[in-house]
């Protein structure tokens, strides 16, 4: 299923990863667009490439991407995101990727993450696994908080809000924690490295390549109340045993966060047992 779509998207993947390393760890210059988000000129010239070489050979198909939005309609719709984790990118830090996904009648069904700096390469299609450097990968079987390792984007979108108070009872229970943001922590749940990975706010092009890996790498994708993804909803990625664990830890710190006067990372409430 999807042969020939698979390895043009693994094509686009080699052209992009040649681009991006070209430009990375040079002098580049960064922009902020209008959300407050990075862009460089790396960022555009990948999506450009990507575009032109979907355009060529699948001319009928739809374009979502990060920097040109949506062009196209119909039951293929191709979701770019030409560099995930920009910040890192224009850091020099080596943690960033392009990811490229093609949905069919509003289904995420192939995907690819490639971070050519990390040498890594995750590929997956519905119904036949997923891979990391062409070898299968599976989550970890972790079944509690205090035997996982938890990933999370930046901490300062933790520390207060809505879900401060189950985050820190989720970091303080959890075997290991650590801030691994962007698109390495839900590879690293997918791979069995690392177990929950957390993050307040994504867009369509930031998931729907990295649900395909994790799915059929075995693990679980949702919002962080258990909802179908959603453009700029949460995100929550476990290797499913734990899911269902995550959703209620979070769900009872949004309810201590309402209460007054109390501080949700130093603070907890005893368990009074069910009503």
């Amino acid at each position: 299923m999807l042969e020939a779509e698979l390895s043009f998207a693994l094509e686009l993947a080699d052209r992009a990863d040649a681009l991006s390393m070209e430009y990375f760890r040079t002098d580049l210059h960064v922009r902020e667009k209008p959300d407050s988000s990075p862009v460089t000129e790396a960022d555009v010239r990948v999506e450009r490439l990507l575009r032109g070489a979907i355009e060529d050979r699948f001319p009928t198909d739809a374009v979502l991407g990060e920097e040109d939005g949506l062009d196209g309609e119909g039951s293929r719709r191709w979701i770019l995101d030409p560099i995930d984790g920009t910040k890192n990118y224009a850091d020099g830090v080596q943690v960033w990727a392009t990811l490229i996904c093609l949905e069919i009648d509003g289904e995420p069904l192939l995907g690819v993450v490639s971070a050519p700096a990390l040498g890594e390469r995750y590929q997956a299609v519905r119904g036949e696994g997923a891979m990391l450097n062409n070898r299968q990968i599976h989550p970890s079987r972790a079944d509690r908080i205090d035997r996982a390792f938890v990933v999370f984007n930046d901490a300062a979108d933790w520390v207060d809000g809505e879900y401060a108070a189950g985050f820190g009872d989720i970091v303080r229970t959890a075997r290991r924690a650590r801030g691994f943001g962007d698109f390495w922590g839900h590879m690293l749940v997918a791979r069995g490295s690392a177990d929950v990975m957390l993050q307040p706010s994504l867009a369509t092009w930031d998931w729907a390549a990295l649900q395909v890996v994790v799915k059929e790498a075995g693990g679980r994708m949702s919002t962080l109340e258990g909802d179908v993804l959603r453009h700029g909803g949460s995100v929550l990625t476990s290797n499913g045993r734990l899911h269902d664990e995550v959703i209620v830890r979070l769900a009872h710190g949004r309810r201590e966060s309402r209460v007054p006067g109390r501080d949700p990372l130093t603070t907890s409430e005893p368990d009074r047992g069910a009503d």
